[in-house]
C-alpha cells in the first residue's frame, strides 16, 4: 500500500540540488510528472498484432493485385514474402499453411488468366512454392534456436539465483526487497552486486558495482559477495568488513595475473542496522550515497563525510574506513542502488533524480517504492537502460507493527 501526495518535501533545498522543472510536481495521485514520454502498452500490443497480420495481408494485397491489373502484371514478390514473413513468427504448421496459401493462389489466379500453361507463369509457380518449403526450414531453425535461447534464459536465472539469491522478506524486523536489472536484453545478472547478512551485531548490508561487464564481472560479483557474507559473520566492526572485502579482492587480482585480468574494482557502499538501537552504520567506497526516506514523506541522501576509493584500489593509497552514524528511525527505509539509477538519461540528455523523483512520497513497504522505481526508471529512459541497475530498500516498522521487530 502506497500513501502519495499527503505531504510536501520538508526541509527545503539542500547545496548542490537541481531546480525541478516547473512541471516536475506530483500529479494524480501523487505521482511525479515524467520527463520523458511514458511508452504505452497498447502500442506493443498493436505491433505484435500487426507483425502476425502481415502474411495474410501480403496475400490478400497479391490476390487484389493480380486481380485488378494486366496478365502481364505479377505480385510475385509479394507471394515469396508472405512465407518467409511467417517463418519466424508463426508456428511450422501456420508456416506451411501460410505456403499453402499462397501456392493455391497463384495456381488459381493464373487458371483464371489462362496463363498457366506459360512458361514464366510455372517459372513464377516453382519459385514460389520453393520459397515456401524453405520457409518452413526456416521456421524450424528458428524454433531451435528459440529453444537454446529458453535454455539459456534458464541457466542465467539459475546463476542469478545462486549469485544474487533474493533475500527473505523480513530478516531480523526489517522489511526488505531487492530488484535486479541488467541493462543487456536477455541477460539475467551483470557487474551490480546486493547482499543481506543477519549477524550477531545487526543486520549487514551491500551494494556494489564491479568494473566492466561480461563473465569477468560476473566472477568478481560472486567474490565479493562470498567475502561479504563470511566477513559479515565474523567481523566485530563494519570497517572490518570492509577491509576483508579489500583484501579478498586483491588476493584474487594477484591469482589471476594482476586487475587488468580481474574486475577488481568495486564501488560499494555497506551498511549495519544494530539491533534495537534505532541507528543505521554506513561505509561507503565510491558508490552513489544511499537515500533515507522517512514516514513522514521527507527524504535526505546520506553521503559520506570523507571521500574514499572504492574496493580493489587500496594499493594506490591507504584511508581507514569510517563508518558514519545515522538516526533509522520506525517507518523509515534505507535504499541502497546503483548508479543505473541515478545515470539513466531520457531523450535529452537528462539524467534520473531519485532524490526528486521520491521526495514528498510515502512507501508502506520495500517491494512497492522499488517496483515504483523501476517503472519510473524504465519510463525516463524510455524503456532503454545504460546501466544494470540494483536496488536494495531496507524498512524499518514502527513500534507495534511487529511484534518481533527490533525497535529501540
Amino acid at each position: 500500500m502506497e500513501d502519495e501526495g499527503a505531504h510536501a518535501r520538508a526541509g527545503g533545498r539542500l547545496p548542490g540540488d537541481p531546480v525541478p522543472d516547473p512541471g516536475l510536481g506530483l500529479g494524480d495521485e501523487g505521482r511525479p510528472a515524467v520527463l520523458a514520454p511514458r511508452p504505452r502498452p497498447w502500442r506493443t500490443a498493436y505491433g505484435r498484432a500487426l507483425v502476425r497480420s502481415l502474411p495474410p495481408l501480403l496475400i490478400v494485397i497479391a490476390v487484389l493485385y493480380d486481380i485488378f491489373t494486366p496478365r502481364y502484371f505479377t505480385a510475385g514478390p509479394l507471394y515469396t514474402a508472405a512465407p518467409l514473413v511467417a517463418a519466424p513468427i508463426y508456428s511450422r504448421r501456420g508456416t506451411a499453411l501460410t505456403g499453402v496459401a499462397v501456392v493455391a493462389s497463384v495456381i488459381g489466379l493464373q487458371a483464371s488468366k489462362g496463363v498457366i500453361h506459360y512458361v514464366d507463369s510455372l517459372t513464377e509457380l516453382i519459385t514460389i512454392a520453393t520459397v515456401a518449403a524453405l520457409a518452413v526450414f526456416v521456421n524450424a531453425f528458428v524454433r531451435r534456436t528459440d529453444e537454446r535461447l529458453a535454455t539459456a534464459r534458464e541457466i542465467a536465472e539459475a546463476a542469478q539465483r545462486a549469485v544474487l539469491p533474493e533475500p527473505a522478506e523480513r530478516i531480523a524486523g526489517f522489511e526488505i526487497a531487492a530488484s535486479y536489472e541488467a541493462a543487456q536484453a536477455d541477460a539475467f545478472i551483470g557487474g551490480d552486486l546486493y547482499a543481506v547478512q543477519d549477524s550477531a551485531r545487526g543486520v549487514r548490508l551491500i551494494v556494489g558495482d564491479v568494473r566492466g561487464k561480461g563473465m569477468g564481472a560476473v566472477a568478481a560479483v560472486a567474490v565479493v559477495i562470498g567475502a561479504f557474507r563470511e566477513a559479515a559473520e565474523q567481523e566485530a566492526t563494519l570497517e572490518a568488513v570492509a577491509q576483508r572485502l579489500e583484501r579478498a579482492l586483491a588476493r584474487e587480482g594477484t591469482r589471476r595475473d594482476g586487475l587488468d585480468a580481474f574486475e577488481g574494482f568495486t564501488t560499494a557502499v555497506l551498511a549495519e542496522l544494530p539491533h534495537g538501537t534505532g541507528t543505521v552504520r554506513i561505509v561507503n567506497r565510491g558508490h552513489p550515497p544511499p537515500l533515507l526516506l522517512h514516514g513522514d514523506g521527507t527524504l535526505g541522501p546520506l553521503p559520506a563525510r570523507e571521500a574514499a576509493l572504492p574496493l580493489g584500489m587500496g594499493e594506490l593509497g591507504v584511508w581507514p574506513d569510517r563508518a558514519e552514524e545515522t538516526a533509522f528511525p520506525g517507518g523509515a527505509t534505507l535504499l541502497l542502488y546503483t548508479d543505473g539509477l541515478s545515470e539513466a538519461r531520457d531523450e535529452r540528455g537528462e539524467f534520473y533524480d531519485p532524490y526528486t523523483r521520491l521526495a514528498g512520497r510515502v512507501f508502506r513497504h520495500p517491494a512497492k517504492l522499488l517496483d515504483t522505481l523501476a517503472r519510473d526508471v524504465r519510463r525516463h529512459s524510455g524503456g532503454g537502460m545504460a546501466d544494470d541497475m540494483a536496488l536494495l530498500a531496507v524498512r524499518r516498522p514502527r513500534r507495534g507493527e511487529h511484534d518481533h521487530c527490533h525497535e529501540p
